[in-house]
């Protein structure tokens, strides 16, 4: 299954103008872009999901995957060159008419130090301090003339970082632990043809209602926070309760859209 990135109907790609995204239209470039799916099925035509069994690499564990496109170049310097926009597995053999996946990391892996974990769960890039979490989506933008800040300095980049929040237990300590807002993102396109299509996060939707060029307080952007004022656009763009962290309406997201393959 092919995923992609766009921003105004075209492939978002580190060092391209992204051209305007959100409220007023801020011209921007890319910082950074990845995110992990979990629970990934295709549907078949009498509507019944059927799970993907994934193979597991560098990008996939048997359980969740990462997509990645930043390669390091332009605005996203410091990332990694290695980009990876497809979920590969199997399923017996039917007809299936379209797709379901999970925005997330499955909790049982979510929670840990990314040193010990197998790939892609190793990459310090995609933690999370709070509980030793992971971030399901990191999508980080530069808009031209930088982020104003309430306190009147500015900042560089705009942030989306997508992870679980509430959460409680000590993993260093072997505690379970447990997390009053899950966030993850289910999505279900419900016509999709694998052969022609991919899946893509299309950027102009996640900013579509927020100013790149301020801050209203915070962390800048928005990282999950249930009480940061940049937060409410982000979250009815993806689909998901900023209150609860549970989906809006299951499987259906804003954010996600089938394009044709690029």
């Amino acid at each position: 299954m092919a995923f992609a990135l766009t921003a105004n109907g075209k492939p978002a790609r580190c060092g391209v103008p992204l051209g305007p995204l959100g409220a007023g239209g801020t011209p921007a470039v890319l910082h950074d872009a990845r995110f992990h799916v979990q629970d990934v099925a295709l549907i078949d035509t009498a509507g019944r999901a059927v799970p993907l069994a994934l193979a597991q690499n560098e990008w996939q564990t048997a359980s969740t995957a990462l997509l990645d496109f930043e390669d390091g170049s332009g605005g996203c310097a410091g990332g990694t060159r290695g980009t990876n926009n497809t979920v590969t597995g199997s399923v017996p053999a039917g007809r299936y008419a379209g797709l379901s996946f999970t925005v997330g990391v499955p909790p049982a892996l979510n929670h840990g130090s990314t040193e010990k974990a197998p790939p892609p769960l190793d990459i310090a890039a995609m933690g999370w301090s709070w509980q030793a979490g992971r971030k399901f989506i990191k999508v980080e933008v530069d808009p031209d003339g930088g982020v104003a800040k309430p306190d009147g300095s500015k900042a560089r980049t705009w942030y989306v970082h997508l992870g679980s929040t509430g959460c409680t237990g000590n993993p260093a300590d072997g505690e379970s632990v447990s997390c009053t807002r899950s966030n993850r993102l289910p999505v279900t396109v419900a016509a999709f043809d694998p052969a022609t299509q991919a899946v893509a996060l299309d950027l102009s939707s996640v900013f579509e209602g927020s100013a790149l060029n301020r801050d209203r307080g915070g962390a800048v952007g928005c990282m999950s926070g249930p009480t940061d004022p940049d937060c409410g656009p982000v979250f009815r763009q993806l689909g998901l309760s900023l209150d609860d962290g549970r989906p809006v309406t299951p499987g259906s997201s804003p954010a996600f859209t089938a394009v044709v393959k690029p």
